[in-house]
């Protein structure tokens, strides 16, 4: 593992807990058509797949349905009119960010949030410090593909090897290790449909605080070489 010069963020289920305003939004579409709500424990795994992957846990449904475009776009309507009603940054994350600040360590964020959520998002959850936002429609390709990590390196100016990408989500390591990045998989997160031990990250952290301690750690064997 490289001695970081950025530390690069997933947002939903890494820095922050988004699910509960999620799932609402299904549930608030399920209520419009007389469903009885899913529990949100059932949602919570399924946040960081966004739409795709809550309407599968919400209504079954895939890409390919014929109402799913329809109530793709009924979600992210729904999503974006109460979007920061309960979400709220993981405990730890605001010691970690300012941690990461006293040591000089860049930070920024890369999603596949569309910009027209992160963009409010950023000032509402106290993230406006980010020295970067990458959005999921920021270049053409979200994650997996490298290049929203990439154009992150290239804002910061910083090489990609000398950035950690941390993320809750395989999709996420796999994205790190595409652009030459080490993958931190973050295990208090939503995590999906696989534990995190199966996803080959560089290194796997079960709480954010833990997360600054590998970077100080690092640091100091750097000073110290």
């Amino acid at each position: 593992m490289q001695t970081p010069q950025a530390i690069l963020f997933d947002l939903d289920g890494t820095l922050a807990d988004t699910a509960p305003d999620l799932a609402a939004a299904v549930n608030v579409m399920r209520e419009n058509r007389q469903l009885a709500p899913v529990h949100y424990q059932s949602l919570r795994p399924h946040a960081s797949a966004g739409a795709r992957g809550l309407l599968g846990a919400g209504f079954g449904i895939t890409p390919e349905h014929p109402d799913y475009e329809a109530m793709r776009i009924e979600f992210l309507n729904q999503y974006e009119s109460a979007i920061a009603v309960h979400s709220k940054l993981f405990k730890q994350v605001p010691d970690l960010l300012r941690g990461l600040d006293v040591m000089g360590v860049a930070w920024g964020i890369v999603t596949n949030k569309a910009m027209r959520f992160t963009r409010p998002l950023m000032p509402l959850l106290d993230l406006q410090e980010a020295r970067c936002v990458i959005s999921g429609d920021t270049t053409p390709h979200a994650k997996p593909h490298p290049a929203p990590l990439l154009e992150a390196a290239r804002q910061l100016g910083i090489r990609s090897e000398n950035c950690w990408y941390v993320g809750d989500d395989l999709r996420d390591i796999q994205a790190a290790e595409a652009a030459g990045m080490t993958s931190v998989a973050a295990a208090w997160g939503y995590c999906g449909a696989t534990e995190p031990k199966h996803w080959k990250a560089d290194a796997i952290i079960d709480s954010p605080l833990e997360l600054l301690e590998l970077v100080r750690a690092k640091h100091l064997q750097s000073v110290g070489s």
